[in-house]
């Protein structure tokens, strides 16, 4: 049985490149909606659709898990799959969870009652999807009082690196993080919230200052997805990975191959 892992575009990558490295021997399906990115700027209701659509293509490639490396997913869709839509043999698991557990030092099943917590500053950049959906702040409130988020949206820079243009994606990250400062003038924590900004995380802690821990969710989901496996054997295979687009394939490919700097080759989903 392969894992499913979705996005909407690339970023996911950052995710299956981490766990791949810790797991190698689970099998992998990489699903990229690149005929329809981005969503970090289309409606929820927009994002649900699709979301589901390309869940069901992962479980119809025999993924009984899949994980949402895409954190507009997670914010617009996540909550309202598990509730309506997921069958009761399939797991979808999104990217907020680690990263909460993260922030909060404590696991995602402790229901204790909120509490105070070392970080009480922190800069969100995100989609302008995800910022609208305030999920973060949401679950992030059940667990933890007293933490100030302020959230920025850095529209353009999925564009940017989904285009390869990486001087742009910079210059956005600098923006992006100049515009925050304005509202937020020293955090003490900034979330990467979007599974392609693992690639400009140097950018971003350049901008921010060494004073400022920067969470990156590849590695915190990747370690996460890590543990759940290694605590269900019965899904080791062979290592194979399979990386599907409704994008065009040979551009999709070329974009992935930079993006990670190893070859990718994606086919026609």
């Amino acid at each position: 049985m392969a894992v499913g892992i979705f996005d909407s575009g690339l970023g996911g990558l950052t995710v299956w490149a981490k766990v791949q490295e810790r797991l190698p021997d689970v099998d992998f399906v990489y699903l990229a909606d690149s005929a329809h990115a981005p969503y970090g700027v289309r409606k929820p209701d927009d994002i649900y659709e699709l979301t589901c659509a390309s869940v069901q293509r992962l479980f119809d490639a025999g993924c009984d898990l899949v994980v949402l490396a895409c954190n507009t997913a997670s914010a617009a869709a996540l909550r309202r799959m598990q509730e309506a839509w997921v069958p009761r043999e399939k797991r979808v698991l999104g990217v907020f969870v680690p990263l909460i557990e993260a922030m909060t030092e404590r696991q995602w099943g402790d229901n204790s009652p909120p509490r105070e917590v070392a970080v009480n500053h922190v800069a969100l950049f995100a989609t302008p999807a995800t910022v609208s959906s305030r999920a973060f702040q949401r679950e992030l409130s059940f667990r933890a009082i007293g933490v100030d988020v302020e959230a920025q949206a850095c529209g353009g820079v999925v564009d940017a690196i989904e285009d390869g243009d990486m001087i742009l994606a910079e210059a956005l990250v600098r923006s992006h993080v100049d515009a925050l400062k304005r509202k937020m003038p020293t955090p003490d924590a900034a979330i990467l919230g979007c599974t392609h900004y693992p690639l400009l995380q140097e950018a971003f802690q350049a901008a921010l200052g060494s004073q400022v821990q920067v969470f990156s969710q590849a590695e915190l989901v990747a370690d996460s997805l890590a543990d759940y496996l290694e605590r269900h054997p019965d899904m080791t295979g062979s290592g194979a990975a399979a990386f599907l687009t409704t994008g065009d394939p040979a551009r999709v490919s070329d974009r992935a191959t930079q993006f990670l700097r190893r070859q990718i080759t994606f086919t026609a989903a």
